[in-house]
């Protein structure tokens, strides 16, 4: 089933230093959404904001045309989210966290079963990689059954091997899921989305080529 998520009119500031304004944007299930911006320039707080983990100066969002409240997002199950920090104990084999977040024996087996899980599943959580980690969190972030998701750096700091799976993960989810994705890693980011914007000065600029990235100043070149 198609679901329509629509953000509008997003404003944050802390004190008078004002983070965002005005943005909004729609995302799709089957929309990958590549979000971009310097260290600083509020990507975070949006994502944290939609999530309901954050306050808004303002906000509003529609699913499939209904006004929710940002704090009615969790409890819905609407939007899953991957935090930049890990959010998983370091102290538990990855099996039992597998076990522990997939409510039944078919998401674990998605889980399991997955490419290159079977190199780590005997392994803490403080024992991974940082790819194997992040690898493992976004699996399990999309075996949930919301319909959007939202991972923020998912690429940070990963190995070649893990970005492509992480790649191919992203793909095979955005067939039943709208996904958006923040990280500086652009070249990675552009090759799985199909609609990026730019987050600078608190503004949103479309991006629809490399090149703009450059342009806008995000880059020096290509």
């Amino acid at each position: 089933m198609d679901h329509l998520l629509e953000i509008s009119g997003a404003y944050k500031s802390f004190g008078k230093k004002r983070i965002l304004e005005n943005i909004s944007f729609e995302l799709k299930t089957g929309d990958i959404l590549g979000v971009f911006g310097r260290n600083g320039s509020g990507k975070s707080s949006l994502l944290k904001m939609i999530f309901g983990t954050l306050p808004a100066n303002h906000i509003q969002i529609k699913f499939d045309s209904e006004i929710i409240e940002a704090n009615e997002i969790i409890p819905r199950q609407l939007i899953g989210y991957l935090p930049q920090d890990s959010f998983l104990p370091k102290s538990t084999k990855v099996r039992g966290i597998i076990a522990l977040f997939c409510d039944d024996e078919e998401k674990q087996n998605k889980v399991f079963y997955a490419p290159g899980v079977s190199k780590f599943d005997h392994l803490k959580i403080g024992q991974l990689s940082m790819g194997q980690l992040r690898y493992l969190e976004t699996l399990l972030v999309g075996s949930l059954e919301h319909p959007f998701i939202m991972l923020d750096e998912p690429f940070s700091m990963l190995e070649p091997l893990y970005k492509e799976l992480l790649k191919e993960l992203l793909r095979n989810l955005n067939q039943t899921k709208g996904i958006i994705v923040t990280d500086h890693y652009y070249h990675d980011v552009l090759d799985i989305t199909n609609a990026n914007f730019l987050l600078k000065d608190g503004h949103k600029i479309e991006i629809s080529e490399k090149m703009d990235l450059v342009n806008n100043g995000y880059i020096s070149s290509l």
